[in-house]
């Protein structure tokens, strides 16, 4: 796990800038240090010495120096690879997974991106013909950003180490505040800066002579297939725990994150790390230390923990902001902030069960019950007239139910957070933050490829295009790093979306609130009963208890009122949202975090950074 940075542009390449670049990121890669740069383009890169210690060195060159490559992740299918590329009579100096990438796009040319399994972000430099190739993994794990503005063209695994740079206009990028606050996530293409791009996850682009071009060359499908249950239980245990195996690869030791669900217990009880680490909150419901602490010793696993203070949690939101490039308002990211602090005093590579959900159809909002299921067969006209009284109805048992399935999934689902509908989203804002665009003009076209598919695999699809890269990822990667720690995802492997691509939706969720069914089934085989059936929880924080609190309260409201808030929002109507929480007056409290994370952030970059 590394980081990168470089640009493209005419004129003298400066040695000091593109390392004062690099030293921006230093926290992806503190072990070593590398520059290339020639009459057209520089290139910096940051490395933490997971595999081939010794001898990985980047940026790496192939056997005639015609070409040089960067890259950020692992490919866990490298010695399949590389056993191929020999007999086709390439030769290796060493025995990284990164000369691999480089072999393979001289043997393969852009083909090369569809034989990668694995996790990845990289720049391959042809310096003979001057063009520039760069890919991102299929999911999402790594990050990968852009700036093409000003004769300048940047590129790098953060947005931070474009500062340095004389030609990089750090600007706010209006459009993006008011969709924020609705996904908790930046949701639009162009980032929170100004000309700032994602290239989009399966994606991979050429740079060459002043253009840019970018085409997918992975596409996430879905096939239903109808196979016995039993079958398709062992198939799942099999596909998983291959997929750990390639992901335990390591000349370092591996540790895991470990919670109280079923997904990094899965993992955990196959993978049997030395280690497991745990974090939590000295709240009812909010600390799953004791439950991982319990797996652990069965396991015979040493199990380290930590509980976290509210202190502690107001505390490290500007690490967090700072840490994650844009506005981020997912609050798990802070305990995964201190998780990740607290692992890599004892390992440099962690395990974890992200990506089970989104595959294996694990969040309540794929859950249908039978009432569901019956109401959907009334006709479409009579379930929007008893969505139009339930909107006129007083807050009663049943009234969001008659809202929420009396609307059409394409029309109200946008992932796993939806904090504020564009109307009050826009409410809160001033005049020149507010836009027209809406969440569905960016649910809409994602909607649309799987338009013929049924309402979970729609969900899935959107989930694994908005929400997996942009949130769930985003902070895994970014927390992570902030540590300088590598995080690996054994659900998130290409032959494991391959096999549970083709689950059908009863083998996903099933009677009145199981999810993962299929997936708990397998996971039985090794992880004791209670683990594999216990309800997701996810990462828990009671932030609401503690807004209900003076000293932080006093913290939310002073940031509030500041000036650089009311640049953004109206201030009476963001304390109204403050002072109706701490009233009790009205439950607020997620739509309190996301402006103040917003704010944090912008005073980082905007005020604090010069």
């Amino acid at each position: 796990m590394c980081g990168f940075v470089g640009y493209v542009e005419n004129g003298e390449k400066k040695e000091d800038l593109i390392k004062s670049m690099a030293d921006v990121i230093k926290h992806r890669g503190p072990d070593d240090e590398g520059i290339y740069l020639d009459n057209d383009i520089a290139i910096a890169f940051r490395r933490l010495s997971i595999i081939d210690l010794s001898n990985g060195h980047q940026p790496m060159y192939n056997e005639d120096n015609t070409m040089v490559i960067t890259f950020n992740g692992e490919i866990y299918n490298f010695k399949e690879l590389r056993e191929d590329l020999e007999k086709k009579g390439h030769v290796f100096s060493n025995n990284s997974d990164t000369q691999v990438i480089l072999h393979g796009y001289e043997e393969y040319g852009k083909e090369i991106t569809k034989k990668l399994r694995g996790m990845y972000a990289f720049v391959i430099w042809d310096i003979k013909n001057k063009k520039l190739f760069g890919a991102r993994d299929c999911f999402g794990i790594k990050p990968f950003y852009y700036y093409n503005e000003n004769g300048v063209f940047i590129f790098g695994s953060e947005i931070k180490s474009f500062l340095p740079h004389p030609k990089f206009k750090k600007e706010i990028n209006r459009k993006a505040l008011k969709t924020y606050l609705t996904f908790q996530y930046s949701a639009l293409e162009e980032t929170f800066f100004e000309g700032v791009y994602r290239l989009n996850p399966g994606h991979q682009f050429e740079y060459q002579n002043g253009k840019l071009e970018i085409t997918e060359y992975n596409e996430i499908t879905f096939s239903e297939e109808k196979k016995k249950f039993e079958e398709t239980v062992d198939l799942i245990h099999n596909t998983v725990t291959n997929s750990i195996d390639y992901h335990r690869i390591s000349d370092v030791e591996v540790g895991a994150f470990l919670s109280s669900g079923v997904d990094s217990s899965y993992v955990v009880s196959y993978a049997k790390p030395d280690r497991t680490f745990t974090v939590g909150f000295n709240f009812n419901n909010f600390d799953e230390t004791v439950y991982a602490k319990e797996l652990s010793e069965m396991l015979g696993i040493t199990n380290t923990s930590k509980i976290i203070s509210g202190d502690e949690f107001f505390d490290s939101l500007e690490h967090v902001q700072y840490y994650s490039d844009e506005p981020h308002a997912n609050l798990s990211a802070v305990p995964l902030y201190h998780l990740a602090k607290l692992a890599r005093k004892d390992v440099k590579v962690v395990l974890s069960g992200e990506g089970a959900d989104e595959l294996f159809g694990g969040y309540q909002t794929y859950h249908r019950t039978n009432f569901y299921n019956a109401f959907q067969k009334l006709p479409l006209s009579l379930r929007v007239k008893l969505k139009k009284m339930a909107l006129k109805m007083p807050d009663i048992k049943g009234k969001n139910f008659l809202i929420n399935e009396g609307t059409p999934v394409e029309e109200g689902y946008i992932g796993q957070a939806f904090v504020f509908s564009d109307e009050a989203a826009n409410d809160v804002l001033k005049e020149e933050y507010k836009t027209d665009i809406s969440y569905k003009d960016i649910t809409k076209p994602i909607f649309e490829k799987v338009k013929n598919e049924n309402d979970i695999i729609k969900m899935q699809y959107l989930d694994m295009k908005l929400w997996l890269p942009n949130d769930i990822l985003l902070k895994a990667d970014k927390m992570t790093m902030a540590s300088s720690l590598e995080l690996r995802v054994p659900f998130l492997d290409k032959e494991v979306f391959k096999m549970a691509s083709t689950l059908p939706k009863e083998y996903k969720v099933k009677g009145k609130d199981t999810t993962k069914y299929a997936l708990r089934k397998s996971a039985e085989k090794i992880v004791p009963h209670e683990w594999s059936q216990r309800e997701k929880i996810g990462f828990m924080v009671p932030f609401k208890y503690w807004l209900k609190e003076e000293k932080y309260y006093s913290k939310v409201k002073e940031v509030f009122e500041s000036e650089y808030a009311a640049k953004f929002f109206e201030t009476d109507k963001i304390m109204k949202l403050l002072n109706d929480y701490y009233e009790g007056k009205a439950m607020t409290h997620r739509k309190v975090y996301t402006i103040y994370s917003f704010l944090i952030w912008y005073k980082k970059y905007f005020i604090d950074i010069k």
